[in-house]
């Protein structure tokens, strides 16, 4: 046994302790970088007595990419690709969280219009978030058909990002002071048969689990942590609202105009597996109610510029980049950070899926950041696994881990 483990790990005082039986054995399993159940290469090292967990040793940074630190490197455009590749089941929510962040450093104001179709584009992005995360849950205890039924709405979320910027799943979207090109009339097609068919299947998918006698058993009291702790860990998002706790970061500290919608903030009460994927499942509710008004907001607005009047940030039209000499000065000066960046110290954050998403950027007038540090929810709440799962069983740890949406991009950065 001990020579499974380094000197000095916890998991040697807890067996030093242990008074064995006869016949009883302690076993150290590792619980990815590679098993199929962790969703992405992050590692557990387990201790099990048999099939129950005794403690749980974490161990992220497999795809450490050093974002933060390529950011002291790249203009402010060219930071775009790196936040679309932390959470990237919801890209364009990492995309705007950018843009506001450069914005309030900026000093920039956005149009209403602006506003509501950031948060059209942020909604869509959060249903299709919490879309893989409770489908991949039902996966996980061997439900297949409702994931693979909902995922033709994930497909048409793609096509309405496709159809904005020109891109799937890493998006590279928008631009300081809104969008490079109003939404198409394809793009509003497309949204409109989102919205007419997504909640009928949503609604399939709660039936077929939210009163399964197979999918409770397996997540009701399973990885339940009480608010107390959940605070203590630094949780935000769906994860603490399954707590009892309704805090959210749309709500405690408005953006983009989020004030503006009447839109419900749903909470759980044990904190386990079952709460929150309820909790999920009714935040996709309330995401489409929110689209649906932004949606009705915008129909007064269609004549108006996707974008904030200003020219010294705001890339100029491809045809003229293409056709006058002045745009073309314009166009290569704001890429490559010839524009003066006032000396300043920001933090804005936005309800990214996971929780808070932040971004803590320091300029000092150079073309580049000078810090720039993103808080990921994953890596914060990732930190309480091991004790969300001692005591449970191996299968437990599955459907723990699986809960809580840990995806590696975000949680390594």
């Amino acid at each position: 046994m001990f020579d499974q483990i380094k000197t000095g790990h916890r998991f040697e005082e807890i067996i030093r302790n242990q008074k064995f039986e006869d016949g009883q054995e302690l076993s150290v399993i590792n619980f990815g970088p590679t098993h199929p159940s962790t969703h992405g290469v992050f590692q557990n090292i387990l201790l099990v007595d048999g099939d129950t967990i005794l403690d749980a040793d974490t161990t992220i940074g497999y795809i450490h990419r050093a974002f933060e630190k390529i950011a002291e490197h790249r203009t402010f455009y060219q930071i775009t690709p790196l936040t679309d590749r932390l959470n990237y089941c919801s890209s364009p929510l990492n995309n705007m969280c950018w843009w506001m962040t450069v914005e309030k450093a900026l000093g920039v104001e956005t149009t209403k219009k602006v506003d509501y179709m950031r948060v059209v584009i942020m909604e869509l992005a959060r249903i299709a978030d919490h879309l893989i995360c409770n489908g991949i849950l039902g996966v996980d205890l061997g439900a297949y058909t409702g994931f693979l039924y909902v995922m033709e709405f994930r497909e048409l979320i793609y096509e309405i990002y496709e159809g904005v910027c020109g891109a799937r799943m890493t998006t590279n979207m928008g631009r300081i002071g809104g969008f490079e090109r109003d939404f198409s009339p394809e793009v509003w097609a497309k949204i409109d048969t989102f919205l007419k068919g997504f909640p009928k299947a949503w609604d399939e998918l709660e039936r077929l689990f939210i009163r399964n006698r197979i999918f409770m058993d397996r997540t009701i009291d399973v990885g339940a942590i009480s608010a107390e702790k959940a605070m203590n860990y630094g949780f935000t998002g769906p994860n603490l609202r399954a707590t009892g706790i309704d805090y959210d970061v749309r709500v405690m500290n408005p953006y983009s105009s989020y004030q503006d919608f009447d839109f419900n903030i749903p909470v759980g009460q044990s904190g386990d597996t079952y709460d929150r994927w309820c909790v999920r499942a009714g935040e996709v509710k309330e995401s489409i109610k929110i689209i649906r008004q932004a949606v009705e907001k915008l129909k007064g607005m269609k004549n108006q510029p996707c974008h904030s009047d200003v020219p010294d940030y705001y890339l100029p039209p491809k045809e003229d980049v293409y056709t006058k000499m002045e745009e073309l000065i314009a166009h290569f000066k704001i890429v490559m950070g010839e524009v003066p960046v006032p000396v300043g110290e920001v933090y804005h954050s936005v309800e990214g899926a996971n929780g808070e998403l932040g971004m803590y950027l320091v300029t000092d007038g150079s073309r580049v950041p000078y810090r720039l540090h993103f808080r990921r929810p994953c890596f914060i709440f990732y930190q309480a696994f091991p004790e969300m799962v001692k005591g449970g069983s191996i299968s437990d740890a599955v459907t723990t881990l699986s809960s809580l949406n840990v995806i590696a991009g975000e949680l390594d950065a």
